[in-house]
């Protein structure tokens, strides 16, 4: 019984890391707008696609979160080649957080005192599913998030932390309830 048991385990777990590596996320649809876009800081290309998307006018406003203490604004801006007056009205640096679940507590305060229904979550691709899973258990239920994944090629290293790393996410998901 243990045997069968075990391996029944062993066989859900081989079909979800399945499931993860071959359905990562994609970018978003063209031509969806929202309130905010939040990036993550982590991974390439996260904070250039949120640019981006600010730049066409798919957002307002744009929080990054988990950025170093060090990094000063006028240092981001002029890494990213951000005008000082788009810094100024439309670019929040987040400090706060450290992992991905202190970036979701990090953009649920920035989201309730910005007053933000709708947000694009930018981050990257073998990423997003614990980013969003962390955001739909720390916003309120009326925060709209659109999912916008940066395509990576992850190597399989990657792949099989990210993968244990949402399965412990969702299993402290369930103990929090």
């Amino acid at each position: 019984m243990f045997r069968r048991a075990l391996s029944l385990l062993f066989l859900v777990w081989a079909i979800g890391f399945l499931w993860f590596v071959v359905a990562l996320p994609r970018p978003a649809e063209e031509g969806v707008t929202t309130d905010a876009v939040i990036v993550p800081t982590g991974g390439p290309g996260r904070i250039a696609r949120g640019l981006a998307v600010l730049a066409e006018g798919k957002a307002k406003k744009m929080l990054v979160s988990g950025v170093d203490p060090e990094v000063r604004p006028q240092e981001f801006a002029a890494e990213f080649g951000v005008a000082p007056r788009e810094m100024a009205c439309c670019i929040t640096l987040g400090y706060a957080a450290v992992d991905t679940r202190s970036n979701a507590a990090e953009t649920a305060k920035w989201v309730a005192q910005n007053e933000v229904r709708s947000l694009r979550l930018v981050t990257t691709d073998w990423h997003m599913r614990r980013a969003a899973g962390e955001l739909d258990r720390t916003l309120p239920g009326h925060v709209t998030v659109i999912r916008d994944a940066v395509r990576s090629q992850p190597n399989l290293r990657t792949l099989f932390l990210e993968y244990h790393k949402l399965i412990a996410s969702r299993a402290a998901g369930l103990i929090d309830l």
